[in-house]
Order: C-alpha cells, then structure tokens, then sequence
C-alpha cells in the first residue's frame, strides 16, 4: 500500500494530465454530432496503429522483473489491436452501404 502512494506522490502531474485528458476526449467525443461519428472514429481507429506500435516497443524495454509494467504494456498491445481491427470492420460496413445492390434474376 505504501509503494502505490509513493507512485501516486512521485507521478502526481502525469496522473492530472490523463484525468484532464479523459475529460477533454469525452467533452471532444460528445459534441461530434451522430452522423459524422462512424466516419470520424473509425478514421481516428485506424491510426490507432502507432499506440500498439509504441506499446510493443514499451514492453519490450521494461524490465523483466516489472510486472506491473508488463502487464500494462500486454494490456495496452491487445486493447490497441482490438482498437484498430474494430475500425476497420466499422469502416467496412459502412463502405458496405454505399454499394449498389445487384438485381437478381426472375
């Protein structure tokens, strides 16, 4: 329990910024109107690519002995792959809409 709030006390201004950022995304995401919004993440989750990139990089830095960053890290590449493949299936679906249909033979 001591060594969570050492963590907490020597990263205080880290742990700000994400609270700041989690507000400022959920401020940004909300006011994007609905039609818009399909196009618009499944863009934004696609270039998710590059935080997966820098996940496997992070993990594959950190130290064997440091599970908590490992796991993040583990955390962070399947969270992020999911991310990017979802995008993809919602941009496909969506590209899947403005297809004309084929008239099948009577």
């Amino acid at each position: 329990m001591h060594s969570i709030l050492t963590f907490f006390n020597d990263h205080i201004q880290m742990i700000y910024i994400v609270i700041l950022s989690i507000f400022l995304g959920i401020e940004v995401i909300g006011r994007v109107p609905s039609v818009l919004h399909t196009p618009l993440m499944s863009g934004a989750n696609a270039i998710h690519g590059v935080v997966i990139i820098g996940a496997i990089i992070v993990t594959g830095k950190a130290q064997s002995d440091n599970y908590f960053a490992l796991i993040l890290g583990f955390l962070a590449v399947v969270l992020g792959t999911l991310n990017v493949v979802g995008g993809f299936v919602v941009t496909d679906r969506m590209l899947e809409m403005f297809k004309s249909k084929k008239k099948s033979p009577k």
